[in-house]
């Protein structure tokens, strides 16, 4: 089974309880179908498990398949370095039909981010070796698809939907 080879950090984005005896890591693409399906998932299970779950996400845009995944990748890194990754994360899945460079300034408006910045960050790769570490951390830990996820570091392989994976994280929270 693989293994998340990459610890979890403060240089992550980190949602829900910091010292939740379980973390859900999920390695995505703002652009994948299936990312953008379980995203919803995702949500429901943090409701569902409430301080005993931290969540993280990682960036791995998937850029052969998804023309506009790696812009949105910098676009949420950008939102990071403005303290509004998750806003901007949960706006890339919501209007994920609609990526694409003006869509990126029309979300950073949206979250009273400036677009003339955003746009030169983009312009300049301002935060793609940011991107390119969590794809680097992915490939090291298995990851070959998105989304891919890991329950306290051991990855999940199994079905994706709300019964499954609470059980899979109910067994790592008995162990």
């Amino acid at each position: 089974m693989a293994t998340l080879k990459i610890p979890v950090s403060d240089q992550d984005h980190i949602q829900g309880n910091a010292k939740a005896a379980c973390t859900l890591v999920e390695y995505g693409d703002y652009e994948c179908p299936n990312c953008g399906a379980a995203y919803p998932l995702v949500k429901q299970i943090q409701a569902h498990m409430g301080k005993q779950l931290r969540f993280v996400f990682r960036n791995f845009p998937m850029t052969r398949l998804h023309p506009n995944a790696q812009a949105a990748a910098e676009t949420a890194e950008f939102a990071g370095s403005k303290g509004k990754f998750w806003a901007m994360h949960d706006l890339l899945y919501e209007n994920q039909q609609q990526l694409s460079q003006s869509s990126f300034a029309q979300l950073a408006k949206a979250l009273k981010l400036d677009p003339a910045e955003l746009q030169q960050a983009l312009a300049a790769k301002t935060f793609a070796d940011r991107v390119s570490e969590d794809f680097s951390g992915g490939v090291r830990s298995g990851v070959n698809g998105t989304p891919t996820f890991y329950i306290n570091g051991q990855r999940y392989d199994d079905p994706m939907d709300l019964d499954s994976m609470v059980a899979a994280i109910q067994k790592a929270l008995a162990s």
